[in-house]
C-alpha cells in the first residue's frame, strides 16, 4: 500500500484554487495554460485507480462530484468507478458521486488500515495531515509556469525537512509532470 498525492502546483509551490472554483483573486491559474496540460490521465493513475481508493477532503469531493459524473471519457470512467473515501465531519450525503462514502475513524487510522493504494487529489488539508503523520509515499505534481507569491503551499514553511527521490519528469503542454518518492532512511 502506498499513499500517492496528486497536485496541481505553481512554480512557487502554491496549490490553492487552481481551477478558480474558490473565487480567489489569483484562482484559475492552472487552466490559463489551456486544456493540454490537464487533459486525460496526466498523473498516470491508470491501474492504481482501478485497484486503489481515492481519499478526498470535503471541498475537493464536492467540486469533483459536480464535474466527474457528467464526463464520459475513459479516464472519467475510471474516476467514477473508483472507490472514494471522503474525510469530513460535516458531509452526510455522498450520493452525488457513485462509490463515495464518508470515512469512519481518524485519518491516520483509516490510511494505516487500508490495504489498497490511496490516491489523494487536491485536498490540501488532508495532504498536510498525512504529511504530519509521515504517511505520504509519493508526490505526483503537475507544475505550472506561474508564480503567485501568495496562497496555500503544498509544503508549509514549518514542515520538517524531507528528502525525495525524483522518479520522472516530463513536459505536459506548458507544465511539467514530476514524480517524487519519499526516501526512507
Amino acid at each position: 500500500m502506498s499513499v500517492i498525492v496528486i497536485e496541481f502546483v505553481t512554480l512557487d509551490g502554491i496549490v490553492s484554487d487552481p481551477d478558480g472554483s474558490a473565487g480567489t483573486p489569483a484562482g484559475g491559474w492552472a487552466f490559463r495554460h489551456g486544456p493540454e496540460p490537464v487533459a486525460g490521465d496526466k498523473f498516470r493513475l491508470g491501474r492504481t485507480l482501478d485497484d486503489g481508493v481515492m481519499l478526498l477532503g470535503r471541498t475537493t469531493w464536492q467540486l469533483f462530484s459536480r464535474i466527474w459524473p457528467g464526463r464520459d471519457d475513459p479516464f472519467a470512467a475510471r474516476m467514477n468507478a473508483a472507490p472514494k473515501l471522503v474525510a469530513s465531519r460535516t458531509l452526510t450525503d455522498t450520493s452525488a458521486w457513485v462509490n463515495s462514502r464518508v470515512m469512519d475513524g481518524g485519518l491516520a487510522d483509516v490510511v494505516n488500515g487500508e490495504k489498497r493504494d490511496v490516491i489523494v487529489t487536491g485536498s490540501t488539508s488532508v495532504v498536510h495531515a498525512l504529511m504530519a503523520e509521515d504517511l505520504v509515499d509519493e508526490y505526483r505534481l503537475l507544475t505550472f509556469p506561474t508564480i503567485l507569491g501568495t496562497g496555500e503551499r503544498l509544503f508549509p514553511a514549518d514542515k520538517s525537512p524531507t528528502d525525495l527521490e525524483c522518479l520522472s519528469a516530463e513536459r505536459s503542454g506548458g507544465a511539467v509532470l514530476t514524480r517524487y518518492r519519499r526516501t526512507r532512511g
